[in-house]
């Protein structure tokens, strides 16, 4: 055994350490609950010097798993982490990266997958990747991670095949417990060895094509090839795991039993459950009932056999699925585990249940009940454990009950509202000017606007959203009807079963919120078209935010090449603030955040703030403008402005700097002024581009008040350390970027062909 030490860490935290030790070459990764820990420990560890591992911050999963293969094709070692959606969203990247024979290692902290939007755990999502030709093993506890990340990088390079370690989310990935790694890092390095594979996309001696078109001969013999690596995994994996027990101490099996051999009833469960189901047995076996428990370490390729063997001897079982294959009477656990046991000739009884849907707790009394159905002679093959029986219509009747469940939460759901036509506005549109005049909209006469957002919300003290949302809609009057994409917006305000909304609201993912409007503004215009509706405007606002023009531009931008009627607001907050703050595409230049920390080797966020108002304009959509809290009169105007221009011309895009004083690290009450404060330095300048026109609608420049970005990053925790001394190229730097774009703003605004 090498020598090793005690660390107090979760699952999280050992993956990451495993990385750091192999010294991975990249590591392609999006932000996403719960697996993000990984990449924010790499990150700090390399701020501090102790890893050089190339950490790239894609816009997506879909792209981050592109950085992985293109970064294995180049011969690099790759490692990855994701979860639940995440890991959906790059699905379509799984089998390009077994069918082409490229190694990597992934993560995957299980989560289940939405809709609804749930981010707690369970094995949702990693069932997906069943089918996609990758090796997929199943740590049970915290130590397992950081053995597996070890034992499946071996595995990955020798087959040729991705690796996937798979381990229970916000359980494994976050319970700390006392686990041992590898002293020295040398110790993992000589273990692993060196990676060395000629055929590559840099080797220019000898150029490859990687990825051919292949006809239908070709591609039945790379699935074959596919399948006899698997096999070839298979009949290694008990090497392998004996080969790691002399180096570690620890033992580990394709399938693990406790008090399995001559047990009669056998509880069979995937992950942390294992560990619970153990102390279920002791118990039982006390008072005399032969009753044990069994895990499954690998998943892919399936140890069908292994499985037969150690479950053959007992009377009944009982398997647990922490998902289901809705339709197949089972979870994909269950359905291979009857499927292995009938090819073998098993000949007692097998149920299956669902439980622990969402990261629903299991406890030794949970387990216990299992067990009893399990025995009971009566017992159905396949049920749900733990839920309540109840009818759609009971559950619909629930859902509306709760949704307005008080007077504060009058829906206004009439077509033409006369609370929220109330004329506070008017806007004219001057054709040969090209401008939309706007009357009204003063901030005293629309008070009076009632709030389509209600009070009652979860959002932080001095958070922007609510801010930002009611002044929007101080200038919309009508109907109005929102999408949200998965944000903090969209978190704090549609916990199940309440509602902040008074109107009609509609959540997808984060990468395609303004794809999803233009499906239902399509069907509003059909059905309008067709004489299904009354007549009447109904105001489309799509809510971005939270880093949602990141992983959603692509959608965003789709949406303005079709010209669709809606309004594209975006609240920034200049991070991914709903996973707890890792670095978006707008988190500005040198702020630290949980994936761009400060230290020895890096001193915060290294590239610039993407200005997604001037992406917008250049899309030619009618209507672009930015809006700040600190200057409500301009902010409610725009609003108005954009209304009229999404209900009569096409796509208006709205952008707000939106404060979040968490994780900007200031204080409420003074939001407002360091929002002020970043449009007088013109980080954030005040302006509109109509049908092309570019206006700038506050000049601190002019008005004697332009303040340098020192004064601005001074304000907020996430950027005081730019402050000093050590920094000052850091901040020249950004002066000079935010000098320049002023500059070609204004000239813009004085040239109206540019």
């Amino acid at each position: 055994m090498e020598k090793q030490k005690v660390l107090f860490a979760n699952g999280n935290e050992l993956a990451a350490c495993a990385a750091r030790q192999i010294r991975y070459h990249v590591m392609g990764y999006y932000p996403i609950t719960p697996s993000t820990q990984i990449a924010e420990n790499l990150d700090l560890w390399r701020a501090e010097g102790k890893t050089d591992i190339r950490l790239i911050a894609a816009e997506g999963e879909h792209s981050a798993a592109g950085v992985c293969y293109g970064a294995s094709a180049a011969g690099g070692r790759v490692f990855g982490a994701t979860s639940a959606n995440g890991l959906l969203y790059a699905l379509e990247e799984m089998p390009v990266q077994s069918g082409t024979r490229m190694p990597m290692v992934m993560n995957v902290a299980c989560r289940t997958v939405s809709g609804p939007l749930c981010i707690k755990g369970d094995h949702s999502d990693i069932m997906y990747l069943l089918n996609t030709g990758w090796l997929i093993l199943f740590a049970p506890r915290t130590q397992a991670v950081y053995d597996m990340n070890l034992m499946g990088l071996k595995l990955t390079e020798e087959m040729n095949l991705p690796v996937a370690i798979g381990y229970d989310g916000f359980f494994t990935s976050h319970q700390k417990r006392r686990c041992q790694v590898f002293s020295e890092d040398e110790t993992v390095q000589a273990y692993v060895g060196r990676r060395e594979r000629k055929e590559n996309a840099l080797n220019l001696q000898n150029p490859v094509t990687i990825g051919s078109y292949m006809g239908e001969k070709d591609i039945l013999q790379n699935k074959y090839e596919l399948h006899r690596a698997m096999r070839q995994a298979d009949a290694r994996l008990d090497s392998l795991f004996a080969e790691y027990e002399k180096l570690s101490g620890r033992r580990y099996r394709k399938v693990e039993g406790y008090c399995a051999e001559d047990a009669e009833y056998l509880l069979v469960l995937l992950g942390s459950s294992f560990e619970t189901a153990k102390e279920a047995v002791d118990e039982l076996r006390e008072s005399g009932v032969r009753a044990g428990a069994v895990t499954l370490q690998v998943l892919r390729p399936f140890p069908a056999r292994e499985f037969w063997e150690i479950c053959r001897n007992a009377k009944r079982m009982m398997i647990g699925d922490r998902q289901d294959s809705y339709g197949a009477q089972g979870g994909n656990l269950s359905l291979e585990a009857r499927a292995a046991m009938q090819r073998y000739g098993y000949a007692g009884k097998i149920s299956a249940r669902v439980y622990g849907l969402g990261g629903t707790d299991f406890f030794k009394e949970d387990a216990l009940k299992l067990f009893e159905i399990c025995r009971e002679s009566e017992s159905g093959d396949f049920d749900y454990y733990g839920v309540e029986d109840i009818s759609d219509g009971a559950f619909t009747e629930r859902l509306e009950e709760g949704a307005c469940a008080d007077a504060g939460h009058t829906p206004l759901n009439a077509l033409h509202p006369e609370e929220t036509l109330l004329h506070l506005t008017s806007c004219s549109y001057d054709p040969e000017k090209m401008v939309m005049q706007v009357k009204g909209g003063g901030l005293k006469e629309t008070t009076a606007m009632p709030k389509r957002l209600s009070p009652g919300h979860g959002a932080c003290p001095g958070c922007g959203i609510p801010v930002n949302l009611n002044l929007l809609m101080r200038g919309i009057e009508g109907n109005v009807v929102f999408v949200f994409h998965t944000g903090c917006g969209m978190v704090v305000t549609t916990a199940y079963p309440k509602t902040s909304f008074r109107v009609p609201y509609v959540h997808n993912l984060f990468q395609n919120g303004p794809a999803t409007m233009g499906g239902i503004i399509a069907v509003y215009e059909e059905k309008q078209r067709r004489g299904e509706m009354p007549e009447g405007d109904i105001t489309f606002v799509m809510v971005s935010g939270d880093g949602g023009m990141d992983i959603g531009l692509g959608s965003a931008l789709g949406a303005a090449c079709r010209n669709q009627k809606m309004i594209l607001f975006e609240y920034d907050n200049g991070g991914y603030m709903n996973t707890g703050y890792q670095l978006s595409y707008s988190t500005p230049y040198g702020a630290k955040s949980a994936t761009s920390h400060v230290g020895k080797e890096q001193f915060g966020k290294d590239f610039f703030q993407r200005d997604t108002a001037q992406i917008m304009a250049a899309a030619g959509i009618p209507y672009v403008a930015t809006v700040a809290e600190s200057n409500p009169s301009d902010f409610i105007k725009k609003a108005a402005k954009a209304a009229e221009y999404s209900r009569k011309f096409g796509m208006a895009y709205v952008k707000a700097l939106s404060a979040c004083p968490l994780n900007w690290n200031d204080k409420p009450e003074r939001e407002r002024e360091v929002i002020s404060a970043a449009v007088d330095c013109c980080f954030f300048p005040l302006y509109e581009v109509e049908q092309g026109i570019t206006r700038l609608n506050y000049d601190p420049e002019k008005i004697g008040k332009k303040i340098p970005v020192t004064d601005w990053l001074s304000k907020m925790g996430r950027t005081r350390h730019l402050i000093k001394t050590e920094y000052r190229e850091v901040v020249e730097a950004m002066q000079k970027e935010i000098d320049r774009r002023y500059a070609r703003l204004k000239a813009r605004a004085d040239e109206p062909l540019l």
